[in-house]
């Protein structure tokens, strides 16, 4: 068995106010059965369904549906980065639709502050299973276990700012919108990132890039 990751971007991110609190919420596909996706993997619907049930079953109903905020290395859940909890996750047709809301947590504070600022996020399922070749596609096999729904960024968000501050690009600094030692500053604490951090810290060192723009 391999861990499996498949990207979703087409999902709402909600705010609704209550009481003078922001409540964040996911909601959107989560999964999808019988469509070869972007990753030439394709999910058949009987494997999903009943993997989903028992998710449904074991995880969501028991409070203990978590994600994460990024790309974890592994299945486990790691609690210092838990930005999210499931709170359902329903097959309709080929497409099964979930939704979670934002936890008070760092990692989920880091999402609501990204989403605050305009960023778009997606969702991208964590699991676990086989493979086989099959009509041209990698079709995930029966013993395929799913981990959770963690939210990951947009390819143009924090990875397109951390290519650019790497590549020296101009318009970075260009007309004083920031100064050289800021990004040197910003790019030094990328460079010196554990691998385990490297997301956090991007994500945070683009957060800081942004409060810097609306400054200026």
């Amino acid at each position: 068995m391999r861990l499996i990751a498949e990207e979703i971007n087409n999902v709402d991110f909600l705010c609704e106010e209550k009481e003078g609190k922001k409540n964040y919420f996911i909601e959107g596909i989560f999964l999808q059965a019988e469509l070869k996706n972007r990753n030439n993997r394709m999910y058949p619907l009987k494997t999903l369904s009943k993997e989903v049930a028992k998710y449904d079953e074991n995880y969501i109903q028991k409070g203990r549906a978590l994600g994460e905020l990024g790309h974890p290395d592994g299945p486990s859940i790691n609690l210092d980065r838990v930005s999210h909890k499931i709170l359902s996750l329903k097959e309709d047709g080929n497409n099964f639709i979930g939704k979670a809301k934002l936890l008070d947590t760092p990692m989920g504070g880091i999402a609501k502050n990204l989403l605050d600022e305009g960023v778009k996020l997606g969702v991208s399922t964590r699991g676990m299973g086989s493979l086989e070749q099959r009509n041209g596609a990698m079709v995930v096999k029966d013993d395929f276990i799913l981990n959770t729904v963690d939210i990951v960024q947009d390819p143009s968000a924090p990875a397109a700012f951390v290519n650019g501050i790497m590549e020296g690009v101009e318009w970075v600094w260009n007309n004083g919108i920031i100064e050289a030692q800021v990004i040197e500053k910003m790019e030094t604490e990328i460079k010196k990132a554990p691998r385990s951090d490297l997301y956090e810290v991007q994500v945070r060192e683009f957060k800081n890039f942004l409060s810097l723009l609306k400054s200026k």
